[in-house]
């Protein structure tokens, strides 16, 4: 009996920011009971620290080089086929999407779908009060009916309008349309790939309903993780270009980091309601439940903030949760290498298309059988930026950056290159989890060092092969998506 396939993704949500990842200054007692249910893989990495091309990656099951976007505003070529079409032309799944997709750039998407994105109902929303104006909108449809002064409000006033009340958050609307659909499909003989996909806890982090204040210990608040020594060029130019400039301080990354830990707790309470849905309807023991994000948030570790060049753990590991009962082991914890668009093999072999497709998905690895003993993990996991996100002035750097994390079990590699230059860094993920210590002249760990450098070779002389935005760009005009971040310091 095939399966149903629940994807729940959350957006710019870093692994260590729930319960069952060690956080204890906010509640995330659904995450942590499905956690419980499943096994929770401590070392996920995205293929980009960038929404597009992490997200291209995830649904596409291949990484950069396979699907060409590279960058914010890129296009996903029309000829890459997202796996819910073969999950539904190959496999006979009803399909859903409800909330953000974001394959390509958001001025592509709200005008155009892309032609085999596979999803028969689609209620896209890339953001509570971005491209409202497109028809594919479902939020601003859901409002609507729902609270029209309150879409007024936010058509007028965009990201200014704070603390979005419960009964009409973004989140809100995702959970409803997601819940429906699942009593919907529940009686169906047809299995149902459902996408709930969220986007908080995005910066800048202030839409969060203020009855999650309370689930928040503010007292316990990590405070920024400080380094040993000098950032590399290209952290350091981005540092300056984006956020130095903007005046932010301490007390400005506290209030980012509560205004975060608060929106991760009401993502919690709604996502618990979308699992007691599955129990409500008598499916949960035959949906193959998964909880991703399509990268981290450095808020201020390391001087750095949101996303970007700069490769460190806060940015390009991220939570992954996987619950399937009788396939995946409950309470599980595993620590292999795994990669974000191992999602898309891993829902096409639970479908029973995995043989059948393998070749286009030769990058992406089916969790479940890594799970039960029947693959073998990988040795590194890779995460490529090209010069992919903007600067303040909504334009692409220039010069352009480019680095390269190169992840293994123990340590990781960044290769960062600005212009001619080159710079390297090397951590020890057990001895410095926190990645403060750059130990690549430590001749303790030349050897790891060599096998580090062989992998990010071979993976360049890949990516030579096809390297390159394929698809095009559509770059918008500067509007309030990019005019009215927290002090002006985000990209999307």
């Amino acid at each position: 009996m095939k399966p149903n396939i629940l994807l729940i993704m959350t957006d710019q949500l870093r692994a260590d920011y729930l319960g069952c990842y060690g956080a204890d200054w906010l509640e995330t007692p659904n995450l942590d009971r499905l956690a419980a249910g499943g096994t929770r893989f401590t070392r996920c990495t995205v293929n980009n620290p960038i929404c597009t091309p992490s997200r291209a990656s995830i649904m596409t099951g291949q990484d950069l080089p396979g699907h060409g976007v590279y960058r914010l505003h890129d296009v996903l070529p029309d000829g890459e086929t997202l796996f819910p079409e073969r999950l539904r032309r190959d496999s006979g799944y009803r399909t859903a999407l409800y909330g953000k997709l974001h394959v390509s750039g958001r001025a592509e998407e709200e005008e155009r779908r892309h032609p085999q994105d596979g999803f028969e109902a689609y209620e896209w929303c890339i953001e509570s009060c971005v491209s409202m104006e497109s028809r594919f909108n479902g939020y601003v449809s859901w409002l609507k009916d729902r609270d029209p002064e309150f879409l007024a409000d936010l058509k007028t006033r965009q990201r200014k309008v704070l603390h979005h009340p419960e009964e009409v958050h973004f989140t809100r609307w995702a959970t409803e349309r997601t819940c429906d659909y699942i009593r919907e499909r529940s009686d169906s003989d047809d299995p149902f790939f459902c996408m709930m996909s969220i986007f908080d806890p995005h910066n800048p982090y202030e839409d969060y309903p203020l009855s999650m204040e309370a689930r928040v210990d503010r007292e316990k608040l990590p405070v920024p993780v400080v380094r040993e020594g000098d950032l590399p060029a290209a952290a350091e130019f981005e540092r300056q270009g984006n956020y130095l400039g903007s005046g932010i301080g301490a007390a400005d990354i506290e209030k980012m980091r509560f205004g975060y830990s608060a929106s991760i707790a009401f993502a919690d309470q709604e996502i618990g309601k979308v699992l007691d849905t599955l129990e409500a309807c008598g499916v949960a023991e035959n949906t193959l439940v998964i909880f991703a994000s399509d990268h981290g948030d450095a808020l201020g570790d390391h001087g750095m903030m949101v996303k970007g060049v700069a490769l460190y753990d806060p940015v390009i590991r991220v939570p992954l949760i996987l619950r399937w009962p009788g396939h995946v082991p409950a309470d599980e914890v595993c620590d292999a290498p795994v990669q974000a668009h191992d999602i898309a093999q891993s829902c096409l072999a639970a479908a029973g298309l995995g043989d059948a497709l393998r070749e286009p998905w030769e990058t992406s690895q089916d969790l479940v059988a890594l799970v039960q003993g029947r693959a073998e993990p990988r040795e590194v996991t890779v995460c490529a930026y090209r010069n992919s996100g903007i600067n303040r002035a909504n334009t692409y750097w220039d010069p352009e950056m480019n680095a390269t994390a190169v992840v293994g079990r123990t340590h990781k590699l960044i290769a960062y290159t600005t212009g001619a230059a080159a710079e390297f860094e090397l951590f020890d993920l057990v001895a410095d989890p926190r990645e403060t210590q750059n130990c690549i002249d430590d001749p303790k760990h030349a050897e790891i060092l060599g096998f580090l450098m062989k992998e990010l070779a071979c993976w360049l002389q890949r990516e030579a092969g096809g390297a390159g935005s394929r698809g095009g760009s559509r770059i918008p005009g500067a509007d309030s998506f990019m005019d009215n971040s927290l002090k002006g310091a985000a990209a999307p």
